[in-house]
């Protein structure tokens, strides 16, 4: 089940806010939803998340194939259940696991074989067998299975023609998806992902031939895949305001708290990547005045925290009582202390959703254009 209302619209810009009603529960859009690849979002309990405020989260299908198998999450009734999460799940088909897998996997028009990761066991990925995991994962929005356009390939710029192959491949996949999706009697819904590399005639190509299958919802895929930023800032401009108003609109893997503000002004509802707990566990904060490295021996002896303006548990403490100073936090970088990169995912996974409250009051107060103008400013402030 999905039901997507349109609440207003930004007329400076493409920037949409909207709800989006899925069998776990509401998403409030526009949103940031946290990766939890192995059935967990690193360093983060369920429960903190729910507590900063996260709607919805991702599973990745091709890592939860590989461990713990169907088996298992045919026991326990699929993902909700089994990570001890009730709202809405998103998982991704796989498609991007295989992009990665580069020269272990052979891909042809049946779908892709490789070699597991995992244990070496030969593996053949499928448009059906992403459904069948995907329905045994029973997630809120399944995603479609895609070829993910590389941007090079041994150094060289992928050809309009290569492009043009792995969308049209893209394409056909997604028919054979509904056609299995619809045969498993499937109750979630089910996104199409438009491809196209670089080129933004084979993007308005795809995207045609997936609004004439009529899905609940589309993602712009092939974006964060090696490009530089201004290719991927193009495409992102190009591509999601041309899908259907109506529908919620989802630009996958991107990206930075500037990528996040910019593409809501280019239409989009829906965001992921792992950069807020990555970043983390290397030292990198998102603050509301720039990026901090809490390595640098600046902070060694400072008592202030991360973010004097974050309500975060990290920053502010529970309830208000106070948080952690970035001596601390420091010290426990330096000394390889585990709570260290916890501490920083929980600041960084606030500061994402937290910037996307601010964006949905901006949308509500119809204030977004001079929402965009300060974070711009805040953020090219330092801090």
């Amino acid at each position: 089940m999905l039901k997507f209302e349109l609440l207003t619209t930004d007329t400076p810009s493409h920037a949409r806010r909207g709800r989006l009603t899925l069998n776990h529960g509401v998403v409030e859009t526009p949103i940031f939803m946290p990766v939890g690849t192995y059935g967990t979002v690193k360093g983060v309990t369920p429960r903190s998340l729910e507590e900063m405020g996260a709607q919805i989260i991702l599973g990745n299908t091709f890592h939860l194939w590989m461990r713990p198998g169907q088996d298992v999450m045919q026991q326990f009734g699929g993902l909700h259940a089994f990570e001890n999460w009730s709202k809405p799940i998103l998982t991704d088909s796989g498609g991007f696991q295989v992009w990665s897998l580069g020269e272990m996997r052979k891909i042809s028009e049946e779908g892709v074989r490789f070699s597991s990761p995992v244990n070496g066991d030969k593996l053949f990925l499928t448009p059906e067998v992403s459904m069948q995991i995907q329905t045994v994962l029973n997630s809120d929005i399944v995603m479609q299975f895609d070829e993910c356009t590389p941007y090079e390939t041994k150094g060289k710029l992928t050809t309009e023609r290569e492009a043009r192959y792995s969308m049209e491949l893209s394409r056909r996949w997604a028919q054979r998806c509904i056609t299995e999706f619809d045969r498993l009697q499937n109750p979630n819904a089910l996104f199409g992902i438009v491809q196209g590399g670089m080129f933004e005639n084979l993007r308005e190509e795809s995207l045609a031939a997936l609004v004439e299958m009529d899905l609940p919802g589309y993602a712009v895929g092939g974006v964060s895949v090696g490009e530089p930023k201004d290719e991927m800032l193009r495409i992102m401009a190009h591509t999601p305001h041309l899908l259907p108003a109506r529908k919620p609109r989802y630009l996958m893997g991107v990206g930075t708290p500037e990528d996040l503000v910019e593409g809501v002004a280019c239409g989009v509802d829906m965001f992921d990547c792992v950069m807020p707990t990555r970043n983390a566990r290397n030292g990198h904060w998102f603050t509301r005045f720039g990026d901090l490295k809490i390595r640098n021996a600046r902070h060694k002896a400072d008592a202030r925290p991360v973010d004097e303006t974050c309500s975060c548990y990290t920053c502010a403490g529970a309830g208000g009582s106070g948080g952690f100073s970035r001596a601390y936090l420091h010290h426990l970088d330096r000394c390889g202390e585990m709570l260290g990169p916890m501490l920083a995912s929980i600041h960084n996974l606030h500061y994402y959703l937290n910037l996307m409250r601010e964006v949905r009051a901006a949308l509500d107060a119809g204030r977004f254009a001079e929402f965009r103008a300060q974070f711009k400013a805040d953020r090219a402030r330092g801090v």
